[in-house]
């Protein structure tokens, strides 16, 4: 975890938060266990069940917690390649006065039900190409070569929302409107149908007021584009979606035919920050992907040779910084927080500095046992002690969000990884640099998330929750209730069925029920 600044002036600068010697660190773990069954797939549980609670739920929390992550990793007798192709399985745990029901329901997007009434892969995903129709003779299969791939509409990465309506999210130009009782799904979106864009991350921001940003990449003949995209905060009508969304500034790719990839960005309170690093999209690798019979992951490269490049765009007049803020090759998926202070931008991220953590993702990893303008350079800061290493980094980054989003904060929350996923929960403080960790041996907790208490005073005022999977146990994963502040366990809520390991999720407040 990295903090870089740079001071806001007509002609910024960059400073060292600290001066600090240039030390290589890894994390040096043999012998790490099987959790094949993580990514083991199961049936989706549409109707409500208890648990069984251990220990105590505050009364005061009430509402949902929403997850989602792949839940299907074979379809028939074919098999998918990477994590990140499962077809899209919704949770929600549903606390209500110290109880807790849960339920799940597999995403009804296209890519789904077609493999399902095809019994085979018919929509090509991140690291997987689709099964060739076997009704099909051979010059017809052939033909189909040269059609442009469809695209997945399977929004397996997390729950977003728009206008106050929840949407689950992929990287492609399609999201899902769920009903977030049910699980249903009520609506496809199409981002292409309201501004020129070909995709959006899965992690958008969203202002105080409603008001959200989120960043989607566009292709022409002149190359690749980012943009940056806003989209207002209140629904005209009960059925409008994404009705009034602009691009407010659009930069063109260093490389036009080999874009960056980025899962997310980050945000300040008058500045988007994108980050174009050195992970790299080859468009024609891509494009020609179901003639070679190759999937989109074979296209997606890392270039240790190239800089990364930090992007600063005004949030209310669009307009692009002229400056060029550069930093070593490194790979950073999630952004922490970024605010202003002091005449400086503080922007605080997990990141790597080797690009390849994406291919470690193929399943049959998972399934192992483990063995022409300005440019200002930047330095950064560790925002972490040398007891982190042991716990092999920290992933999933979570704040107090919406308090501190964009404001200077104190404390975060995360997994550690000591294996490819998540084996330890993490609060970080800032103050000092000090961790709490909350392991168990043999179990695996996803993205932890902050939920503050009624009338909190102060930032870690509240709990964290996470799902813990339990590889090693039949049937037992358990919603895990932490005090934030003392990071001690207050409670469980243990499900008598199986839920692979997810991605991401948030709370959903209501009335008590």
């Amino acid at each position: 975890m990295d903090t870089i600044t740079h001071q806001q002036s007509n002609i910024p600068a960059l400073t060292n938060s600290k001066s600090r010697q240039n030390i290589d660190h890894f994390t040096d773990v043999h012998g790490l266990p099987c959790i094949e069954k993580i990514v083991r797939s199961v049936e989706d549980n549409p109707n409500p069940i208890s648990t069984v609670i251990t220990g105590k739920i505050p009364e005061w929390i009430n509402g949902r917690f929403l997850r989602n992550g792949p839940g299907k990793f074979e379809i028939g007798n074919h098999k998918f390649n990477h994590w990140f192709d499962g077809m899209a399985l919704l949770h929600q745990f549903k606390i209500s006065n110290g109880q807790v029901t849960y339920k799940s329901r597999f995403l009804s997007s296209d890519s789904y039900k077609a493999n399902k009434e095809h019994n085979r892969i018919t929509v090509s995903e991140f690291g997987t190409v689709k099964i060739p129709d076997p009704c099909k003779n051979l010059f017809q299969r052939f033909l189909s070569r040269f059609e442009l791939p469809k695209t997945t509409d399977n929004a397996n990465v997390s729950f977003v929302t728009y206008k106050g309506d929840y949407y689950v999210s992929t990287e492609t130009n399609v999201m899902h409107k769920v009903d977030p009782e049910t699980l249903e799904t009520t609506k496809k979106v199409d981002w292409s149908k309201f501004i020129a864009v070909n995709g959006a991350t899965a992690h958008p921001h969203t202002e105080p007021d409603g008001t959200t940003y989120n960043m989607g990449n566009s292709y022409s003949a002149k190359g690749a584009t980012y943009n940056i995209i806003r989209v207002p905060p209140t629904k005209k009508t009960a059925e409008e979606t994404l009705e009034g969304a602009t691009v407010l500034c659009s930069i063109p790719s260093v490389d036009k035919s080999k874009p960056s990839y980025y899962h997310s960005f980050a945000m300040s309170e008058n500045y988007v920050v994108f980050i174009e690093q050195p992970i790299k999209m080859d468009l024609l690798k891509i494009v020609t992907g179901k003639l070679r019979g190759k999937s989109i992951s074979d296209g997606i490269f890392w270039d240790p040779k190239r800089d990364t490049i930090f992007h600063l765009i005004h949030k209310h007049t669009g307009k692009l910084s002229s400056i060029k803020y550069l930093a070593k090759p490194l790979l950073t998926l999630h952004q922490i927080n970024a605010y202003e202070e002091d005449g400086f931008l503080i922007l605080d991220m997990c990141a790597s500095d080797d690009g390849k953590a994406i291919n470690n993702y193929n399943i049959q990893n998972l399934r192992k046992s483990g063995e022409d303008l300005d440019e200002v350079f930047c330095t950064h800061e560790d925002l972490h002690g040398e007891d982190l290493h042991q716990y092999g980094g920290l992933e999933f980054p979570q704040i107090h969000y919406d308090k501190y989003n964009t404001h200077p904060y104190r404390y975060f929350y995360g997994c550690g990884f000591r294996h490819l996923v998540g084996d330890t929960l993490i609060k970080m403080d800032l103050h000092g640099k000090h961790m709490k960790v909350w392991e168990q041996p043999g179990l695996y907790p996803s993205e932890p998330v902050f939920v503050p208490s009624p009338n909190a005073t102060e930032e870690d005022d509240g709990v964290v929750m996470s799902v813990v999977i339990t590889p090693n146990k039949d049937k037992s994963t358990f919603l895990l209730v932490l005090d934030a502040k003392t990071f001690e366990e207050l409670g469980r809520a243990a499900v008598p069925v199986n839920i692979p390991y997810g991605f991401h999720g948030t709370f959903n407040a209501t009335p008590e029920m």
